[in-house]
């Protein structure tokens, strides 16, 4: 039996709060797979363009309230990079609104850095969406954005926020604007994705990843029309209407043309790690499956039809000798919703 359709939403606006000022409350910023750019060279005229699938599982997490002095407080095991991060943040949206009264921020929970899960722009919007609710700051999530440095190639990570879902968007302006969002849809509810951690690697991020992206050739124009009609002609309707073989065969081609033009900057290889791309070439071989690399990697990811295709993946590879036992493996769902934001209960405000 096939899947059930899935349901096409009209996008609900997130991007504003209530103006009200809680006494502290937290935010959960779901993570975003990135499934490739639809044009990363302009040679159709736009430059970028993504298509990103939200997920659970990988949630950004981080609770705010007033204070009588700044303190940040983690319970993980952040980087110093995430820290001076946050604080950053911080430093930037009291430029911009004036508002500097000390707050208390507890850093409860982060997805892997620079792995493909959009981490950076999670963390950046969470605090700012943190931020602008404390103060009774009514902004759209675009200005904080914005402020804070991200969605500068893709608008999915901000899209993904305020609304979760299958997104397409349209790549940011020649002037910096944000890029459009131009498609949303929910995937059906079986629909499952299967999440494969590599943590000995991570991927490009920073001045290497722009310094990779300006060095590579240019991808050729009849490649970039390729992509852009898988998205609209397999992926999008096959997610619309539940039909997996014409989504899968849809992700599997746009990975396949991406994954060439971009191997010169991953050593050249089209995985980030060879222990995915062995584990991903096997499923490949032997099962319908869309699947690829999310981002720079080292993230890969399994889409399929039912948490029991996940399973049956997981035991066929083990199995067949296929898995690292390095490798971390988790089945989760696709987000049809954006971050949450909800008041401190007590206890936890009197923290």
């Amino acid at each position: 039996m096939s899947a059930a359709p899935a349901e096409v939403t009209t996008p609900h606006d997130h991007s504003r709060m209530a103006t009200e000022a809680p006494a502290g409350l937290c935010v959960r910023a779901p993570a975003r797979l990135h499934l490739g750019f639809l044009d990363p060279s302009a040679s159709l005229g736009r430059r970028f363009g993504s298509l990103g699938l939200v997920i659970d599982g990988f949630d950004t997490v981080i609770e705010v309230q007033p204070a009588a002095v700044d303190e940040l407080r983690t319970d993980h095991p952040s980087t110093a990079a995430q820290r001076g991060r946050v604080l950053d943040h911080l430093q930037r949206l009291r430029e911009h609104t004036g508002r500097t009264a000390p707050l208390s921020l507890r850093l409860l929970q982060v997805p892997p850095s620079h792995a493909g899960f959009g981490s950076g722009t999670q963390l950046a919007l969470a605090v700012g969406r943190a931020f602008a609710a404390v103060h009774g700051l009514d902004l759209p999530t675009a200005k904080l954005a914005h402020w804070l440095g991200r969605g500068q190639r893709s608008g999915i990570g901000i899209a993904g926020f305020d609304q979760g879902g299958l997104l397409v968007d349209g790549g940011p302006g020649a002037d910096g604007a944000p890029a459009p969002l131009l498609s949303r849809l929910v995937l059906p509810r079986d629909w499952q994705v299967l999440v494969v951690l590599d943590e000995r690697l991570q991927g490009l991020s920073g001045a290497a990843e722009r310094e990779a992206i300006a060095t590579l050739p240019p991808l050729p124009r009849e490649r970039a029309a390729e992509i852009c009609h898988e998205v609209l002609m397999r992926v999008m309707p096959g997610a619309a209407l539940g039909e997996f073989a014409s989504f899968a065969a849809g992700v599997n081609r746009i990975q396949d043309v991406l994954g060439q033009h971009f191997a010169p900057a991953q050593a050249g290889g089209v995985w980030t790690s060879a222990a995915v791309g062995r584990l991903m070439m096997h499923w490949r071989g032997t099962e319908q499956v869309a699947l690829g690399q999310s981002s720079w990697g080292p993230t890969g990811f399994v889409i399929v039809p039912s948490a029991a295709d996940a399973r049956r993946l997981i035991a066929t590879a083990r199995r067949a000798g296929a898995l690292d036992p390095a490798l971390e493996l988790r089945i989760v769902g696709a987000r049809g919703q954006g971050a949450g934001v909800a008041p401190l209960a007590p206890a936890a405000a009197a923290r």
